[in-house]
């Protein structure tokens, strides 16, 4: 990992570069396939302040000579599972079973955003481990869009498995199990 340093943050800290972390936020998902404008951004930024608060909330920071050049945030999946955001599709795609048993009160990974200049250097890697490395038992999870292809071959080269098939389409969001969640030998493959 090229020069950068990663720090865990509290959500106090994280609000505190609220700067910084959009302008990583703004530059990661900017591109295809998520093409998201300022507006997106500043949304970030209004979600980081409530996320900060939930049960579990953990982040983290890369930088490279002070500046920041990554981020990742993650908390606890909540019981019963929650039906705002995409939950309702993740609840959909591996059914309310194994929701309520693989996801609930697992670490959920909910952003990992990485400047265009710190990717391929293992940023994104240091990122992900320091916001799931206590994640309980090893049970963490995230999921992604099924047109990140990038963000997908990344999370598979780490180890993470792949535990629903996204839309017929090639839409949708893909979901995965963390490279140490104890249910990830109960997926059937290949995805």
């Amino acid at each position: 990992m090229s020069g950068a340093v990663i720090r865990r943050l509290s959500g106090a800290e994280l609000l505190a570069r609220q700067d910084d972390v959009r302008r990583v936020y703004a530059e990661a998902f900017a591109g295809p396939p998520w093409f998201e404008d300022a507006p997106a951004a500043d949304g970030f930024i209004r979600r980081l302040a409530g996320d900060a608060t939930r049960y579990g909330f953990s982040a983290a920071g890369a930088f490279q000579d002070g500046r920041p050049v990554g981020l990742a945030t993650a908390w606890t999946t909540p019981t019963p599972f929650p039906a705002d955001r995409s939950y309702p599709r993740v609840a959909a795609a591996l059914g309310t079973d194994r929701t309520a048993e693989w996801l609930c009160g697992s670490r959920q990974v909910d952003e990992l955003a990485l400047a265009t200049a710190a990717r391929g250097q293992g940023v994104g890697a240091a990122l992900l481990d320091a916001v799931t490395t206590n994640a309980p038992e090893g049970r963490c999870w995230l999921l992604t869009s099924a047109r990140a292809r990038d963000a997908i071959g990344f999370y598979r080269h780490l180890g993470w498995v792949q535990a629903a098939r996204p839309a017929a389409d090639g839409t949708g969001i893909v979901v995965f199990l963390g490279p140490r969640h104890p249910a990830r030998t109960a997926v059937t493959g290949p995805l």
